[in-house]
């Protein structure tokens, strides 16, 4: 159930911090407004509460593994939002970093 949480949370905070980033990008690069500026600094602030939420305790180590979840998925938000293509290399790098996400935040840990 940690786990599954703790995914959930990785896909909420990806939803925040990316859909935030692209209000922005749409607000200032494609003159939409102060809204869509308004509701992405919302949304990028609601992203830094979410990673509080993780089981993990270590602030380095969520990051760093949400770092993982933000690669993959920025590649998935332009796709599906933006028409962008991921190539083959995007596609590998993602899942590198999903790998990493693994073994950082998933991998059994001793005492010591």
């Amino acid at each position: 159930m940690t786990v599954t949480r703790s995914l959930l949370l990785f896909l909420l905070a990806a939803i925040a911090e990316i859909g935030g980033a692209w209000l922005v990008w749409q607000g200032v690069r494609e003159h939409r407004g102060l809204l869509f500026i308004g509701a992405g600094v919302a949304a990028l602030g609601a992203y830094g509460f979410i990673a509080t939420l993780q089981p993990e305790s270590s602030f380095g180590r969520i990051l760093a593994a949400y770092g993982g979840i933000f690669v993959a998925g920025s590649l998935a938000w332009g796709a599906a939002i933006d028409g962008f293509r991921p190539d083959r290399y995007d596609l590998i790098g993602a899942a590198l970093c999903l790998l990493g996400v693994a073994v950082i935040m998933y991998s059994p840990r001793g005492a010591g």
